[in-house]
């Protein structure tokens, strides 16, 4: 191997063989985004995460970030950020704390609620009456204003008080 070879093998920086032997994902973490040049600042400026929350994901201070599907996100997606194997890191990550709790909820020792009485009156929308009733004022008061100023023909008023409030 040339001097050329192996300083691009060092710029590689550590090999998934490498990270996966420290059995910790928070330095291996740190490990790869040192490796590939990238500084705290920046990976957070990509990935939205705060400063506070990449720092304690690489010094793996569990209490200070989020848990559950939550933390496997964050961790896939620097992972995936960093380029590396995502499902490596979510391994590591399941073998340092834990798998995730299971979605599932049995329904076997589940006791269906009591029935509850749809037609009880509390139970009830209320309806708007008051609009409907005013609504139907400004529309009879609109159809007299228009009978008034002799806007409807003859033809269309059929009852006989209709036609002597037209003036």
């Amino acid at each position: 191997m040339t001097n050329t070879q192996q300083a691009n093998q060092a710029d590689a920086g550590p090999d998934m063989a490498q990270v996966l032997e420290s059995d910790s994902i928070g330095p291996a973490l740190k490990r790869l985004r040192e490796a590939r040049r990238i500084t705290p600042a920046e990976a957070c400026r990509r990935l939205k995460f705060s400063q506070r929350q990449l720092e304690a994901l690489e010094n793996e201070q569990w209490d200070k970030l989020p848990t559950g599907m939550s933390l496997r996100g964050f961790v896939k997606n620097y992972a995936r950020y960093l380029e590396t194997d995502v499902d490596a890191m979510v391994t590591l990550l399941d073998n340092q704390i834990g798998p995730p709790p299971s979605v599932f909820v049995s329904t076997a020792n589940r006791r269906t609620p009591p029935p509850t009485d749809l037609h009880a009156q509390e139970d009830l929308p209320r309806r708007p009456w008051g609009w409907l009733i005013v609504i139907l004022i400004v529309v009879f008061v609109a159809a007299f204003y228009a009978i008034d100023r002799g806007w409807v023909p003859d033809s269309w008023l059929v009852f006989d008080w209709l036609k002597s409030l037209k003036s």
